[in-house]
């Protein structure tokens, strides 16, 4: 009996783990691959694509043929190119510090506690709610010469008609001035929050010790919001790197090529001349020099973090 208990027992632990339901390792790739699939229709295989195009002679309607680096060494002698970007990286300065300073300073009055603060801010934030090419196509009449609004306000205060957009000393200002008023309310936005985070006692203790507003926004509140501004920063200059809906609307890049950006160019040459492997090699470029900046801007991003009393 002794020898035929062990061998039951052992069947009987048998038994038991046959009858266990087997649990299988979990499998994710269901999951995973569906947007694998998206992600590499919609950004890997168009920048494959482009990469592709840029190194061959592609005109539309033209056989193709391989180019090698002969588009990128184009580019390099082409002044229009270069035309283009120093108006790309003008026009993207402008509009990124005209934005930062006014919505700087709606977010300071809006933090302020006054009758209607709600309504106006309300009102404040309505440009941003509108469509660019709408904007575009009401700002194209009000910088009409002879008859649009601001050149009739000019002349009740006798400021001389000046042309706008249609010059090409004033085109980018002018431009500029419509990418102002309708981005910020957004920076506005963006710092509101940042003020409503700072916390009041550091504030109390300055005016104990006399500090004027002057001094409290200089050394208390603008540190304090550097991160949130550093967000302004970010969202701003991506935003206008890749403005094309405004200016197209409004010049199509003239007068001439006075505020032709990059965008305006590579638009032109792959849709309207249809050289398509020069405008790709542009486009590659132009996709190099939003990495930098972006590279640029996330190192000013961590030296815009808050730091413990422990310097971390």
């Amino acid at each position: 009996m002794s020898a035929i208990a062990p061998e039951r027992a052992g069947v009987t632990t048998q038994a038991i783990e046959e009858s266990q339901p087997v649990r299988l390792a979990p499998n994710y790739w269901p999951f995973v691959v569906p947007a694998l699939v998206v992600v590499g229709a919609v950004i890997v295989f168009p920048w494959a694509f482009t990469l592709w195009m840029s190194v061959n002679r592609w005109t539309l309607g033209q056989s193709r043929s391989f180019a090698g680096m002969e588009n990128y060494l184009r580019l390099a002698s082409d002044p229009r190119f270069w035309e283009s970007l120093w108006h790309t990286l003008t026009y993207t300065f402008l509009s990124v510090v005209a934005p930062m300073f006014f919505g700087t300073v709606a977010a300071l009055i809006f933090d302020a506690r006054f009758p209607l603060r709600g309504l106006l801010r309300g009102l404040f934030v309505m440009p941003m709610m509108a469509t660019p090419v709408a904007v575009a196509l009401v700002w194209t009449m009000m910088f009409h010469p002879q008859l649009g609004v601001l050149n009739y306000l000019l002349s009740l205060v006798s400021i001389p008609a000046q042309e706008w957009i249609f010059n090409a000393n004033t085109v980018i200002p002018s431009l500029v001035a419509v990418e102002t008023w309708q981005w910020t309310p957004l920076v506005m936005l963006i710092v509101l929050g940042g003020l409503a985070s700072v916390p009041r006692e550091p504030f109390e203790s300055a005016e104990i010790d006399g500090a004027n507003a002057w001094q409290q926004f200089r050394y208390l509140t603008l540190p304090m919001i550097a991160p949130f501004l550093m967000i302004a920063v970010i969202i701003r200059t991506i935003d206008a790197l890749k403005s094309f809906d405004i200016i197209y609307a409004m010049t199509q890049g003239g007068p001439g090529t006075a505020s032709e950006t990059i965008n305006i160019y590579l638009y032109n040459t792959a849709f309207s001349y249809y050289d398509m492997g020069y405008g790709s090699a542009m486009a590659v470029v132009f996709f190099i020099v939003i990495v930098a900046l972006s590279f640029i801007l996330l190192m000013l991003r961590q030296r815009s973090q808050w730091v413990d009393a422990e310097g971390k």
